[in-house]
C-alpha cells in the first residue's frame, strides 16, 4: 500500500476540524497526526512552529465564517426586510449558535497593528458595507460607518456571550436583543 502524501492543506484542514469539534486548545500535533493516520513527522516538517499553524488555522476560520455569512444572507436575507446589514448580523448569531468553537476562534485571536476601534473596523469589516447601509437608510457615509462600527462591536459582544454561555441562552433572546440595539443605533444614525 503506497504511503499517503501529507500536504500542508491536509494538516490545516485536520487542525480546523479538530478545533471545530473541540476548540483551539485541542489542536495538538499528535491529534492532527491521529486524524490524518500518520506519524507526527509530516506535521512537524510542514509546521516549524505552532504559531505558523495557528496563523493558517485563523485564515481557514476566517474563510469558513465568510462562506457561512454569504450562504446565510443568500438564504435568509428576505427575513430581514431585504436588509443585507441586518441579515449579516443574524448570520453571526447563527454562526455563534451552531459553531461556537469557530466563532470563538474568529473573535478571540490576536490582531496585530490594531490600536483603535477605527483600525479594527478598517481591518475586519467588508469594505462596501457602509456604502450599502448609507444607500439603504439614506444617510451619509460617515453616519453609516459609525452605525456599522457600533453594530459590529455590539454584535461581536452579544454573539460571544451566546457562543460561551453554558448551558446556553436561547438564540431568540439574542436575535431580539440585537434588533433592539439595531433600532437604537439606526435612530442615532438617522437623527438630524
Amino acid at each position: 500500500m503506497p504511503k499517503q502524501r501529507i500536504t500542508k492543506e491536509m494538516i490545516v484542514e485536520a487542525a480546523f476540524e479538530i478545533a471545530r469539534k473541540s476548540g483551539r486548545d485541542s489542536v495538538l500535533v499528535k491529534e492532527i497526526a491521529a486524524r490524518l493516520n500518520c506519524s507526527v513527522q509530516p506535521i512537524y516538517s510542514y509546521c516549524n512552529s505552532m504559531d505558523g499553524l495557528k496563523r493558517d488555522l485563523t485564515i481557514r476560520v476566517r474563510q469558513f465564517v465568510q462562506e457561512h455569512v454569504r450562504e446565510y444572507v443568500a438564504l435568509h436575507g428576505g427575513e430581514c426586510e431585504d436588509d443585507f446589514f441586518r441579515a449579516t448580523g443574524h448570520a453571526y448569531i447563527d454562526l455563534a449558535e451552531r459553531e461556537p468553537h469557530i466563532f470563538q476562534m474568529f473573535v478571540l485571536h490576536e490582531r496585530e497593528g490594531i490600536d483603535s476601534l477605527e483600525a479594527l473596523y478598517e481591518a475586519e469589516c467588508y469594505p462596501d458595507m457602509a456604502l450599502k447601509i448609507a444607500d439603504h437608510l439614506h444617510i451619509d457615509i460617515s453616519k453609516a460607518r459609525m452605525l456599522h462600527r457600533n453594530m459590529m462591536i455590539y454584535n461581536v459582544g452579544i454573539c460571544t456571550i451566546l457562543a460561551t454561555a453554558d448551558p446556553g441562552i436561547p438564540a431568540r433572546e439574542i436575535y431580539a436583543q440585537l434588533d433592539i440595539a439595531y433600532q437604537a443605533f439606526v435612530r442615532q444614525a438617522t437623527a438630524e
